[in-house]
């Protein structure tokens, strides 16, 4: 058997990152939570964990560390699930801040924190994850946090307490929000589940994980758990994109194209909608309050690779792989002479388009395109052929549906021909389809209607 760590040629371009980055010294580690301060500033790891599970990693990868701030999207999250958009956004909103990640940002005459990523906007939400006593809710952070991993996590106790004896601007903000009217919970006790919350133990590995689940539509890619559904890590990794970053979230975007989160201990989450997550532990902080290292590490991974969300994706393979009637339309069966006579007279009335991969609303409009190019001038016939087609997703499904239905409305019959990645979307063609297995099945069912028709015409 083949040594896979042959082929590991991921973990030694995390590798040389890690190595080239080691020697800056540029940052301070955080000395306001007395346990941070002992934190060993050499300390750099990498991680990044595919939409397959796989893990690669370099450095310092396995350091545990408190999550501190990166604990704030997966909670977001939580509270999202059990509460929806809507009622969220009553009590947290979900514009940047501008400012610092502790800075007293609430919202004139409402008290309502600008976003979840900030100190103010994160002890709000936490204490909206349903429960019937603080230390239930704090059970059910640690349950989802440890979803988001794929392990079960724990509680660093020393450093709980020492983020108890001094978070005072914390408790501030919470009586604040109290007083306006946005913090429904005791502010004492708000600030307590928010303090434990702050410190869950975690390495880089974790980290990376937790941000593959939300790129992986809230599946988690190790454990195949769905912690969260689909729109919920959207709307979180919308968030982390204009907010995570604090007030550099703007440049962070510009730069690095990457919804992410950082926190005070050193950790830094990032994730690469349906492709990866990706992680950096180095404790050394910048202004804003983020890993020097681990900023500078994405960065050059983003250019290096083509991370950047707004970056044009590299054209695949063609989504239309045939399109077109008459000689481009033929079943091949053998027939006699005066059929194949018939057939070429009026061959362009049997219409093909057929296709091939992930359809998704992109691959979708352009079969549409191909579709509306083929379609016969007079009634006629028109197979869609899907069987090499991988997937396609709900709204490509539903926008093909409804271009069939139309098709059919105008007079013609139609023939879809797929196996089972079509079938999920059996549910949207809205019965306006014929099904068949192979396409030479479906062209020979539209000749033999077309010369059923042809002979019955008067001579």
């Amino acid at each position: 058997m083949t040594d896979p760590v042959a082929f590991d040629v991921v973990s030694e371009g995390l590798a040389e990152v890690h190595r080239r980055l080691l020697p800056v010294t540029d940052g301070e580690v955080a000395s306001y939570i007395p346990q941070l301060a002992l934190a060993d500033p050499d300390d750099f790891g990498i991680a990044l964990v595919s939409m397959g599970g796989h893990r690669y990693e370099a450095g310092s990868s396995r350091t545990e560390f408190t999550i501190q701030s990166v604990s704030k999207p997966f909670v977001h999250a939580l509270a999202l699930a059990e509460l929806g958009l809507d009622e969220m956004s009553r009590w947290v909103g979900n514009e940047p801040s501008g400012d610092a990640f502790n800075a007293i940002s609430l919202e004139h005459g409402t008290g309502r924190p600008a976003n979840p990523m900030i100190n103010a906007g994160a002890i709000a939400t936490t204490n909206l994850v349903p429960a019937d006593s603080p230390a239930e809710r704090s059970a059910r952070i640690l349950d989802a946090l440890s979803a988001f991993a794929g392990r079960r996590l724990t509680v660093d106790e020393e450093v709980y307490r020492s983020e108890a004896a001094t978070g005072d601007r914390n408790r501030a903000l919470a009586y604040l929000m109290h007083a306006a009217g946005s913090l429904r919970t005791d502010p004492v006790e708000a600030a307590e589940v928010y303090f434990r919350q702050c410190s869950v133990l975690v390495n880089t590995v974790d980290l990376a994980v937790m941000g593959a689940t939300l790129a992986n539509g809230g599946v988690n890619p190790v454990t195949r758990e769905q912690v969260v559904p689909e729109q919920v890590a959207v709307e979180v990794l919308s968030v982390m994109a204009t907010c995570g970053m604090y007030d550099a979230a703007g440049d962070w975007l510009v730069r690095v194209g990457l919804p992410a989160k950082s926190g005070v201990s050193g950790g830094l989450t990032a994730a690469s909608p349906a492709r990866f997550g990706i992680a950096c532990y180095s404790p050394p902080l910048d202004r804003t309050g983020s890993t020097v290292r681990g900023v500078v590490a994405l960065r050059e991974l983003s250019r290096r690779f083509g991370m950047h969300l707004m970056h044009h994706p590299a054209p695949g393979s063609d989504t239309v792989t045939a399109a077109g009637t008459g000689a481009r339309a033929v079943s091949g069966r053998e027939r006699a002479a005066a059929d194949r006579e018939l057939l070429a007279g009026a061959g362009d009335r049997v219409a093909l388009v057929a296709a091939r991969g992930e359809v998704d609303f992109p691959a979708a409009e352009r079969l549409l395109h191909a579709l509306a190019g083929a379609v016969p001038v007079v009634p006629g016939w028109v197979v869609v052929d899907l069987d090499q087609v991988t997937s396609v997703n709900p709204v490509a499904g539903l926008m093909l549906g409804r271009a069939l239905d139309r098709i059919a409305a105008a007079g013609h019959r139609v023939a879809v021909v797929g196996g089972s990645a079509v079938g999920a979307a059996d549910d949207a063609w809205g019965g306006a389809a014929v099904r068949h297995a192979r396409r030479e099945e479906a062209l020979a069912w539209a000749e033999e209607a077309l010369l059923h028709e042809l002979r019955s015409l008067p001579h």
